[in-house]
């Protein structure tokens, strides 16, 4: 399992560090794809497991909130909203009165996954636009992925201490300690290496966004884990082999890249 997923990492991230740095509609597009994928899995999720949300509104408004978020900022948002809010009541009161028994629980689900997914995930390419904001991407993505290889090598070393048994028994307190431990040390050095290229960005900065991300970005993993205990499945999906669904690969990212975003705004 661990060479499978090397395998795939080996290629996947200088592929995505170049498509970070390149920025434009190339990287806007991958991310509406990356974005209306994890929307399928979600709505794939909920559907085997008895429900019945809209998979034109999740992965059509996911889409649509992240094309008109590098298009014109938050210009519209309150708009677009408004619109999908409408929308999704309409479809699932149609289904109600057609005779579905989950409309009212649907209308829920299919909404809960376009805010989460669509308006947390089009963060992506908000934060992308900021000055240094290809900077800033790659600190927050790296922040994460620091926490997550630190928590993976301390915990299957030393894990005793449950976090969450319902949703990640495999996740345990001291897993969690070691990656606030790994971002504390090298989230600063990578902010350190890049400051020359990024102004904004500073060893202190780099510390205090990798405590931040490394403390509640969990959160993100341990939800969509909640998900999938739920629903009694491993994986969103078996996209990426070795990784499961892109839902699993984003899961934490949904959480860091808005808190990325505004430390980066309002700590200039």
């Amino acid at each position: 399992m661990l060479k499978e997923r090397l395998l795939i990492l080996i290629p996947l991230i200088p592929a995505g560090i170049a498509l970070v740095t390149l920025g434009g509609w190339l990287f806007a597009i991958v991310a509406v794809i990356i974005l209306g994928l994890a929307a399928w899995e979600y709505w794939r999720l909920f559907t085997n497991g008895g429900f019945k949300p809209s998979a034109a509104i999740l992965i059509g408004g996911c889409a649509s909130l992240a094309i008109l978020r590098f298009l014109f900022g938050f210009q519209y948002s309150d708009v677009a909203l408004i619109v999908l809010v409408m929308a999704t009541m309409t479809v699932h009161l149609v289904q109600f009165e057609q005779g579905s028994q989950t409309a009212p629980l649907d209308f829920a689900i299919t909404l809960g996954g376009v805010l989460y997914i669509g308006w947390l995930g089009s963060y992506f390419i908000s934060i992308r636009n900021l000055p240094d904001g290809c900077w800033w991407l790659l600190l927050s993505l790296s922040a994460i992925w620091i926490a997550d290889g630190g928590a993976y090598t301390i915990g299957r070393r030393f894990g005793k201490h449950k976090i969450s048994k319902r949703a990640s028994p495999n996740k345990s307190w001291e897993g969690y300690i070691g990656g606030i431990f790994f971002a504390i040390v090298f989230s600063p050095l990578l902010a350190f290496l890049w400051q020359s290229k990024a102004a904004s960005i500073t060893p202190l900065k780099g510390l205090i966004l990798g405590v931040i991300l490394s403390l509640v970005c969990i959160l993100g993993d341990l939800g969509e884990s909640m998900f999938k205990r739920h629903f009694q499945v491993k994986d969103s999906s078996n996209l990426i082999p070795g990784h499961g669904g892109v839902f699993d690969r984003i899961d934490s990212w949904l959480w860091a890249i808005p808190i990325g975003y505004y430390f980066a705004q309002f700590w200039k």
